[in-house]
């Protein structure tokens, strides 16, 4: 068994012996796909208590979580969780919800790790439905959207905002570009986290379909970012010429000062 199921499993053991915890609940490499685990995971998970007092108690104390192992380190970080770092090098990253608030949660990919008998049915299951597609959600709006971020950015560049220019060349633009891919090349997708799709990317699309190295070069490189964003897009999609010519006017300009 991996160190991290295993140290899961303790701290159902001792949770068990809490009149106030009902179930506990792994997420992400934790939780139904738990087959991805390595030695560079985090461990999420979720605690059900009982009521509204125990989230609290069971927030703001860490002696529950130190029962398998020593904590070295700890911070809140939310009014539900904590991230906390074992003595022997597992990092959690865990939040406490009653049944009712579990419920409204969205979530995907869970697996019970422990729950009482007495406890309702289904908290693994729970969660809103998923998010219908919206009229946003298509190569249209993707690609305009990481046209424009381009633009945007390549403004703040030539102004000397180097850094917010590189979030919107490099960060901004680069999700149009995941979204496009997911739209346009879905069967490649290896198991695609619905909440951050940038999790895996490496995995599911080679070097030649995405340029992820010449796309994301760093804070000095916003510019061949762009011009290689661009390139990508008009290889793909039908870009428009208005917006295109420019960006390619802001690639050929010179900065202030």
């Amino acid at each position: 068994m991996h160190p991290m199921l295993r140290r899961l499993d303790d701290l159902a053991a001792h949770l068990a012996t809490r009149p106030d915890t009902v179930a506990l609940l792994g997420l992400g490499s934790a939780g139904a796909e738990h087959d991805c685990l390595d030695a560079h995971s985090d461990l999420d998970f979720f605690l059900v208590v009982a009521d509204d007092a125990a989230v609290p108690r069971y927030v703001e104390s860490v002696d529950w979580l130190a029962a398998p192992c020593p904590v070295a380190y700890s911070f809140a970080n939310e009014r539900n969780g904590r991230k906390a770092l074992y003595a022997d090098g597992i990092f959690v990253e865990y939040a406490v919800f009653t049944v009712d608030e579990l419920r409204r949660l969205p979530f995907t990919g869970a697996r019970m790790v422990w729950q009482r008998p007495d406890a309702p049915a289904g908290l693994a299951e729970c969660g809103p439905p998923a998010r219908p597609a919206t009229p946003y959600d298509t190569v249209e709006f993707h690609l305009n959207e990481a046209l424009t971020n381009l633009y945007v950015g390549l403004h703040r560049e030539l102004r000397g905002e180097r850094l917010t220019a590189a979030r919107f060349i490099q960060s901004y633009a680069v999700d149009r570009v995941l979204a496009l891919l997911r739209l346009t090349a879905p069967a490649a997708a290896h198991r695609r986290d619905p909440f951050d799709p940038s999790r895996r990317v490496e995995r599911a699309y080679p070097p030649e379909v995405l340029p992820l190295a010449e796309m994301v070069p760093g804070y000095r490189g916003n510019r061949d970012a762009a011009r290689v964003t661009l390139g990508w897009l008009a290889a793909r999609f039908p870009v428009d010429p208005v917006i295109a010519t420019a960006i390619r006017a802001l690639l050929a300009a010179e900065p202030e000062g």
